[in-house]
Order: C-alpha cells, then structure tokens, then sequence
C-alpha cells in the first residue's frame, strides 16, 4: 500500500489476550494490519480493566469513547479513518451509523468472533432439553439482529467454515460480503515438540476457559458432576485442574481437593499450565466459533478430549490430537487412557501439529486478508452498489437506531 492508511476499530471491550481466546483473535487482527503499514486507533466504551494489554506498547492509539454520545461524531470525523473494524455486531449496532454518517466513504468490516445467534439458540435447545436444529435460528431475535449487521458492513470475518455454510446456505448472505479467517497462528515443526515438557514430565489433567462465557462455567459443572465421577473410577489418582479469568462464587464452590478437582482461578500464563498439563478436557456440550482453548492445547503439545461442538470445524478432515466423543461414559474413558498410554499421547501430539499447520497457518490467510481490504478500498462503490439488501438496512437502520441514540442522549443530559 503507497500510503499509510488509518484502521479505526471499536471494541467490545479492550483486549485481554490472557483472558480469552477473542482478546487473543484481536490482537492476532492488530499484528496482521500493523505489519502491513496501518495507523491502528483502537476505540471503546468499556471500562479499563487490570488485565488488558497495553495498546501503546503495540504501537496503538487508545481511546475511551462513550454510548449514545455525540463526542464520537467529532472524535471520528477528525480522524477520518480508511477502515472502520467493529468487534461483535452489537458495536456496529452502537456506532454504525454514526461512522455511515461521519464517514460515509470508510470501509466498514465486522469480525463476528462467532456467530452469537448461533450459540444463543444451542444454548436455549440445551436448556429445553431438545435436540437443537439450524431451522431454530430463523426465529432466533438475535439472529435478525447479527444478520442484518452483516449485511449493513461491508465484510464480515467469519472464523469458522461451519458458520460460513449456515451464512450461506440457511441466511443467503452473498460470498462477497463474506471472508473465512479462523485463528491465525505461526508454523509449527516438529522440533518444536523437542522443546516442550515430554509425557513423563507432564502431570494432571487441566481444563482453561473464561468464566463469562457461559459455555465454560456449563462444562466445568459437567466435568464435576457427571465427567469427573466416571474418570475417577477409571484411574483414581486423577488429578483435576479448572483455570479460568473472572470466576463466580458459584464457580468457586466446586473445589473439592479430596477428590482431586481444584479450581484454581486465573492463569497467570495459560501457556505454561497447558504445557505442564498431561491432556485438556474439554467437554463442551453448546456454543460456536472456534474453541481457543483446543488450539492453544495443540500448540503446547497437550492432547485433548472434547465433543463434537468442541471440534466443530477445528481440523478439516485430519484426525484429532486426542478424542472427540459426546458419551459421557466413553469420554471418561478416553480421558484415562490417553493420560496413561504414552504411544497414544504421543500419536495425538503430532496430530495437534498437523491440524495448527494445516489449518490455522498464518501467513496462509494474513496476505488474502491485506488483498480483499485493499481491494475494498479501491473499489467500494461498486462492492456496494451490488449491496442492495445492506444499503436498504442501512437506510432504515440508520434512522432508528439514530433517533434511540438522540433520544437516549437527550435523556443523559437532562
């Protein structure tokens, strides 16, 4: 790119790489823009927190902005930005229009994390004790509202193959609005096993998830309650580790050291406690997405047992770097004998490798990524033009959400 162009995005909330996978997926974004010659003004409406990364040290600009407040109006029209990136739809719901408004020429890309529709509604199937079927998105509320925020960008990062299907197949989102970008991670060799701890130095099993995810605190009671007994019958001095970033007292209440399940709050450095580990259970039973925690497994040489929502479009058609079973009984099972069986813990490590290089090799995806924003840039009148149903959602978009946001910040200052 001749010129250095400005990437405004507005997060969520500001990245904690050490507290779950989407902080991680940021930052994964930032490098791969920053690499590639842009000013990075990273926006949000969320509190500071103890564990966020520092933006400046990246080479970052910071800034706190706020809801339903004109102050961004000015804040963005003077920076003037290229690309505006917003982090989950309801960022674009928030601001949108004001970016639309203020700067109608800037791209506008979405990085969905997961299809929150998605996970909402297998959520909801789980809950009712029914089995979930795609068809259940379609009355989905969030699904209207995540929809019709794809549609108003101009492209969406989706960062799995299987959301990709159901965006094409059940909503007919056009590919062009599209663009697949899993998590992003560096080759691995198999040197690289050389350097982590070996079978015999590793002990316990581990499982590692953010605790306002809904899914994780769902498998952790799982694993006491149902997992955990079956497992210790099969080898009963199976030792339990449970980490994880912002835990409940509910969360906290399951610790039970005579039984070999601690709960042990945040990883200070997850890496190193997957590296220790043994084997990764992951008995995830709804959400969407990737699971981080199942490639961060794979690249620590740390086999895992998961389901098949865990392993959801994770690695293409290789085998697993350990299990994928959705009985409890046989999950308990393979759990034991993937701890005790070095040959097989060892066959499993190297599919871990197979599936990280084939699957999530960053400098397979970062170039494709450079060339469709640039592309956009270039050509962003036509792209829209062929946007019909987007503009038409901007249209009507724009006026409602606008007038909430006036009414909401008319109501602030009285």
């Amino acid at each position: 790119m001749n010129q250095i162009k400005k990437l405004l995005i507005i997060g969520f909330v500001w990245p904690e790489p050490k507290s779950s996978a989407a902080g991680g997926r940021m930052m994964q974004l930032i490098s791969i823009f920053k690499q590639n010659g842009f000013d990075i003004t990273f926006a949000s409406p969320a509190l500071d927190s103890d564990f966020m990364v520092d933006l400046a040290s990246y080479g970052v600009e910071k800034k706190t902005i706020e809801l339903n407040n004109a102050s961004f109006d000015s804040f963005i029209t003077e920076l003037n930005p290229d690309v505006v990136l917003f982090d989950r739809f309801m960022i674009e719901e928030q601001f949108g229009w004001r970016v639309s408004e203020q700067c109608p020429k800037a791209i506008r890309l979405l990085d969905t994390e997961d299809l929150h529709c998605l996970r909402t509604a297998r959520q909801k199937a789980f809950k009712e004790n029914r089995t979930f079927t795609l068809q259940d998105l379609l009355s989905e509320e969030v699904a209207k509202r995540e929809i019709a925020s794809i549609l108003r960008c101009d492209l969406s990062f989706i960062i799995s193959e299987f959301e990709m299907k159901v965006l094409n197949d059940l909503f007919k989102i056009d590919a062009s609005l599209l663009h697949y970008l899993p998590f992003l991670v560096d080759e691995m060799t198999e040197d690289h096993l050389l350097e982590l701890p070996r079978f015999e130095e590793r002990n316990n099993f581990v499982f590692i998830g953010n605790f306002l995810h809904e899914p994780n605190w769902n498998t952790v009671q799982y694993l006491k309650e149902t997992i955990w007994p079956l497992l210790k019958k099969q080898f009963s001095e199976a030792v339990l580790q449970v980490y994880g970033a912002y835990p409940s007292q509910k969360v906290l209440q399951l610790h039970q050291p005579k039984n070999g399940f601690f709960i042990m709050g945040r990883a200070e450095d997850a890496n190193e406690i997957v590296k220790q580990a043994r084997v990764v259970l992951a008995p995830i039973r709804f959400g969407a997405g990737l699971k981080g925690k199942l490639l961060e497994a794979m690249q620590c040489g740390t086999p895992s047992v998961t389901t098949t929502i865990g392993a959801e479009a994770m690695h293409a058609d290789l085998p697993w770097n350990g299990f994928i079973t959705d009985d409890s009984t046989e999950f308990a099972k393979q759990a034991a004998s993937l701890y005790q069986d070095e040959k097989l813990w060892l066959q499993s490590q190297k599919n871990g490798i197979a599936i990280v290089n084939e699957c999530y090799q960053k400098n397979n995806y970062a170039s494709e990524l450079i060339s469709v924003v640039t592309s956009l840039l270039n050509d962003a009148e036509n792209h829209r033009l062929n946007n019909f149903m987007g503009s038409l959602l901007q249209h009507h978009t724009l006026k409602s959400t606008k007038y909430m946001a006036k009414w909401i910040e008319a109501k602030n200052k009285n």
